[in-house]
């Protein structure tokens, strides 16, 4: 990736529901404070977005103004400008689209959420580099789920399964262009229908693509044509290495599991093993 190319990243960090798991089992106001492995998710997600090094500006959305002084570190960020908080709206999509119109027209911005407790500037870094590369209004950052099974046995992940192998998101979206961020509006139908992936198709790639979907026809290449002409913007995928990538804190089982991950790096690391080497190296 060419290195003079920075980006300003959205982290988007409002619980979906009310009585979120996550939260209920932490005991805190919003599942993006919750502490893993001694730490609020949302501070390992802005720690790993100023430490990958090619991110000038980092706004977030949410969580409630309300949540703040629940954790320390976060507000003191906000208040030293470190970090620009918007109020989380409605919906994901409205939240998305208020924090791209702080944005400067044009430059290009990563999207993450705050529940990405595994992010990494490695992670962040190889996303960046590959989706600079390619000739693309937007990215959008998946991982094979072969990868994340054989990573993690026995983990439950949201899987599309095409019939060039299942993929699993990573909450990774890189836009370049005004064009590019109109793919939000995508990207929220397709996580409103994420646990039912024979809908999203449907609904997001028309009704010809149901077919090929559930005879296992349907390949990565003819989704992305699909979704590029329907929604006009032409959005690659970028393939990670990284399995951890595809895991994210959306249940108490995934929580526990991220915190498995991370103590086992850590021990890894004590006893002379660097974690970074345990990865693919960005």
């Amino acid at each position: 990736m060419n290195q003079t190319v920075r980006f300003s990243a959205l982290v988007l960090a409002a619980d979906r529901t009310t009585h979120d798991p996550v939260a209920s089992r932490a005991g805190t106001a919003c599942k993006a404070i919750a502490p893993i492995a001694g730490r609020p998710m949302i501070i390992r997600v802005l720690d790993a977005l100023e430490s990958s090094e090619i991110i000038d500006k980092i706004v977030i959305c949410g969580p409630p103004a309300s949540v703040l002084p629940d954790c320390p570190e976060l507000q003191k960020r906000i208040e030293s400008g470190r970090v620009s908080w918007l109020p989380n709206l409605d919906s994901p999509s409205r939240s998305a689209n208020s924090g791209l119109s702080q944005m400067v027209n044009d430059s290009p911005v990563l999207l993450t959420t705050a529940d990405h407790a595994l992010l990494t500037p490695a992670i962040i870094r190889y996303f960046l580099r590959e989706s600079s590369a390619m000739d693309s209004d937007a990215t959008v950052g998946v991982v094979k789920h072969a990868d994340v099974d054989v990573a993690f046995p026995g983990t439950r992940r949201t899987v599309i399964r095409l019939r060039d192998g299942g993929i699993c998101g990573c909450n990774l979206y890189a836009f370049f262009n005004h064009r590019g961020r109109d793919l939000v509006t995508f990207w929220q139908r397709a996580e409103d229908l994420r646990k039912r992936p024979w809908r999203l198709v449907s609904q997001v790639l028309g009704p010809g693509a149901v077919l090929s979907y559930l005879m296992g026809q349907l390949t990565l290449d003819q989704a992305l044509n699909a979704v590029s002409s329907r929604v006009g913007v032409k959005v690659r995928t970028v393939t990670l290495p990284y399995p951890q990538a595809g895991v994210d804190v959306d249940k108490v089982e995934d929580m526990m599991l991220v915190e498995s991950i991370l103590a086992g790096e850590a021990l890894s690391f004590q006893g002379g093993s660097e974690t970074k080497d345990r990865h693919p190296a960005a």
